[in-house]
């Protein structure tokens, strides 16, 4: 099928350009055979994705493990070589660019990693992994940066007496503050955050993410927020991409999405979150999805989600859908969401289920 997806699908408005613009992004890992690792196929972890993230927002990126989520911001911040594709910042085209000049742009961009305990080099003082930023890009005598790690480590709710400790000597919740703080070190603009609370005991996930709102709030940041957890990703975005299998099939403003979700796999995600209410909790419709996630290295033809879409029909394994606008800043791709003349979208139905929690 020819490519879908060739107009970035969330225009300027209000005089607004984008801070990011992902344009048909690829990102295909080589699988190799024998002693001269001759190519034998390829796994496509990102398989042409395109969005925009605007200033001072957060766009949410979920989907399950293996959908690419991860990759994707690797790819974003050139921490992973593009396949093929366009990464904009700010009107700078990362994807090929030459390693000095990005290296200009490092301070601008940044990220939050999953796992604070293995992103904190263990013979390292919280001074020296905060202060690392400062020493490689900016010009600071030893007393300003101890000025600067002292800021920062109060900016994040950690005293600065703590500076000269190791990261064993602090709970999970306290070395992701302090990978937030070297992330922030050098006043970035976006910041990606790869399921920066995934790794956290529940009672501490709700602080740290209190604290990334409050330095998005404060420092005027942009994030491209990853994550499978749903609700947080409601409570943290602004607009929500839902990845499948290296492709985004649904783009939406986070209440939209939330309320009113199109796609199939969309629906089946909203369908595994509990709800606070025990009688919506024990009356409301499951959507179960059947096997798992194909492999990305052999994907299935069309649609990628039809080999577990309970409404699958014959185009759906012969034609690639379009990722269409069918409604104001609602994209899907799916052949069954079609757009009604009065500019509304219909929904997809999902088929009655019987009570083994099959499709009939």
């Amino acid at each position: 099928m020819t490519d879908t997806m060739d107009a970035p699908m969330t225009p300027s408005t209000n005089g607004r350009s984008p801070l990011v613009r992902v344009t048909n992004l690829k990102k295909h890992f080589p699988i190799t055979k024998g002693i001269i690792k001759r190519q034998v196929g390829a796994v496509r972890a990102v398989d042409d994705v395109t969005f925009d993230i605007f200033p001072g927002e957060t766009l949410g990126l979920v989907g399950e493990s293996g959908s690419g989520k991860t990759t994707t911001g690797r790819v974003i911040l050139q921490l992973e070589q593009a396949t093929s594709g366009s990464v904009d910042f700010d009107g700078n085209e990362l994807v090929g660019m030459g390693t000095s000049q990005l290296r200009k742009l490092r301070p601008r961009m940044q990220t939050i990693f999953q796992d604070p305990h293995a992103s904190l080099n263990p013979r390292m003082t919280v001074a020296s992994i905060v202060g690392e930023p400062l020493r490689e890009h900016d010009d600071l005598r030893a007393a300003e940066t101890n000025t600067r790690i002292e800021e920062l480590l109060l900016q994040v709710g950690l005293h600065p007496s703590h500076a000269n400790r190791y990261p064993h000597e602090f709970s999970g919740g306290q070395r992701q503050r302090i990978g937030i703080a070297r992330a922030i070190a050098l006043n970035p603009e976006f910041i990606v955050c790869d399921e920066p609370i995934a790794a956290l005991d529940v009672s501490i996930q709700a602080q740290v993410v209190n604290l990334l709102e409050q330095l998005q709030e404060d420092l005027g940041l942009t994030y491209l927020f990853i994550s499978h957890d749903l609700s947080m990703v409601r409570h943290m975005a602004d607009r929500v991409a839902v990845m499948y299998l290296g492709k985004v099939v649904e783009l939406a403003p986070v209440d939209d999405l939330y309320d009113n979700p199109k796609h199939p796999y969309t629906q089946a995600l909203h369908s595994a979150v509990p709800l606070p209410d025990p009688y919506i909790e024990t009356h409301r419709e499951r959507v179960i999805l059947a096997g798992d996630i194909p492999s990305p290295s052999n994907p299935p033809s069309g649609c990628r989600f039809r080999t577990r879409c309970p409404i699958a029909q014959d185009i759906c394994t012969a034609q690639e859908p379009a990722f269409e606008e069918k409604a104001t800043g609602h994209w899907v791709a799916c052949h069954f969401v079609e757009s009604a003349s009065s500019g509304g979208v219909a929904d997809v139905t999902l088929p009655a289920k019987n009570a083994g929690g099959d499709p009939v």
